[in-house]
């Protein structure tokens, strides 16, 4: 009781802090985004500082995870103190909180001299207002180091690879990882298995969609079945290693994997350091298509938030076409403003966006959004590592397993008062 007591003390503290900085002119800036310690150094060190010097305006950076931000956001508007005055999420948790009434409308924010990418600004609009404005985008794709290329299992080539051609499956992938165990005795394909890795996000948004056609409402059907059936037989070529990684880009240099997995913007170190040895490829394809995750960022203003002078001068500059480059060649994370993209310089960022453009545009694409789930997040993801590590570590019975969690799986999504997200709307259409 008294640690609790102790832990309320703080949140008031804290609170009360960012009302008298926000009444002061800071912008408290409240972000989903850049906590690992590189990005977080970036932003703090040099991109916010060279904002401040630019503008005379100071930003306080707080980087929240996706529940404690929701939870955040949601008390100080029933609290009637917002200090909050601009936000970084998931476009999933834009959604949310614009359904519960939590978003200034800023359809009047506008900027002259930039293009958003249209299909961004659509998802920009709900509930009536124009939610936020894009700022980032990110996706997960695969990075192959060139001498696997020497194992390519017969009917697959390295065209098929690195177009996404309808023979790159995750069966080939199995029988590619098969054919370089065999002839060199190591387990070469790697996952970010690592709690602080994103291995989650594999499950829910790149097997799934692409053998049941949807993240969750098929968790437990025969189709997911199948899925867990191949990443068992999958996981024999996997290296040990993937337990203990986060970022892959550290295997890939050190030798230890060959074929990895990973978020774009925690491979750019090994892409970077050989362009023409480290090759990101488009994901694999399964049974109902090729799934796989557009991550998209947005900047938005709290209802009742202050400082939004402030705020919109903020969105400007991390916007600007100038600075978007800028986080690109910093974090890996991919430009929203199309003077932005036209302007990539040949090498490995150019190298990467053509992986990702590669991905986006293959016949069998299936563009999946991280849900917005707010506080239960965190639940949701954890349910998809309990089923992988009951069925895939301690060989529990894969029905059993999924009829046990599956449930749970829905109920999360049905508590946390979320639409349905891509591909399981489509679904219902």
């Amino acid at each position: 009781m008294r640690r609790e007591s102790m832990k309320r003390l703080l949140l008031v503290a804290l609170s009360l802090s960012l009302l008298l900085s926000a009444a002061f002119g800071q912008l408290n800036f409240v972000s989903t985004q850049f906590h690992p310690a590189t990005e977080r150094e970036y932003f703090e060190g040099s991109l916010l500082p060279s904002f401040t010097k630019l503008t005379n305006v100071k930003v306080q950076f707080l980087p929240l995870t996706y529940e404690e931000a929701s939870t955040r956001i949601r008390a100080e508007q029933a609290a009637n103190r917002v200090s909050i005055g601009l936000f970084a999420e998931l476009q999933g948790g834009m959604e949310l909180m614009a359904s519960g009434g939590l978003l200034k409308d800023i359809s009047g924010v506008t900027f002259n001299d930039r293009t958003f990418i249209s299909t961004f600004e659509k998802f920009a609009q709900g509930y009536g207002i124009k939610q936020f404005v894009p700022w980032l985008q990110a996706t997960f794709v695969m990075v192959v180091n060139k001498k696997a290329f020497d194992y390519l299992p017969k009917g697959l080539t390295k065209e098929d690879v690195l177009k996404g051609t309808a023979k790159w499956t995750y069966y080939a992938l199995l029988d590619w990882a098969k054919n370089i165990f065999d002839k060199t005795k190591m387990p070469m394909v790697g996952f970010p298995e690592n709690p602080q890795g994103l291995f989650h996000r594999f499950l829910h948004g790149y097997l799934y969609p692409s053998f049941t056609g949807g993240q969750f409402v098929k968790f437990d059907s025969l189709d997911a079945v199948d899925m867990w059936e191949y990443l068992k037989e999958l996981f024999n070529y996997v290296s040990p290693g993937s337990s203990t990684w986060s970022f892959m880009s550290e295997p890939l240099m050190r030798n230890e994997a060959w074929i990895v997995w990973d978020h774009t913007a925690r491979i750019p170190a090994a892409v970077r350091s050989d362009p023409e040895q480290f090759i990101p490829v488009p994901v694999p394809a399964g049974p109902k298509g090729r799934g796989f995750i557009t991550v998209l960022v947005g900047l938005a203003l709290p209802k009742n938030a202050p400082n939004e002078t402030e705020a919109v001068k903020l969105i400007d500059y991390l916007t600007s076409p100038k600075i978007q480059f800028e986080i690109l060649e910093k974090t890996g994370f991919f430009p929203v403003v199309e003077e932005a993209i036209g302007v990539i310089p040949a090498g490995p960022n150019k190298v990467l966006a053509e992986a990702v453009v590669a991905q986006a545009g293959t016949q069998d694409a299936m563009v999946s959004f991280i849900p917005g789930l707010g506080p239960k997040g965190g639940e949701f993801t954890a349910y998809y590592r309990e089923a992988f590590r009951r069925i895939v570590y301690e060989n529990e019975d894969i029905k059993k397993v999924l009829q046990d969690i599956g449930p749970k799986v829905y109920q999360t999504v049905k508590d946390a008062g979320a639409s349905l997200p891509q591909p399981d709307a489509s679904l219902f259409h």
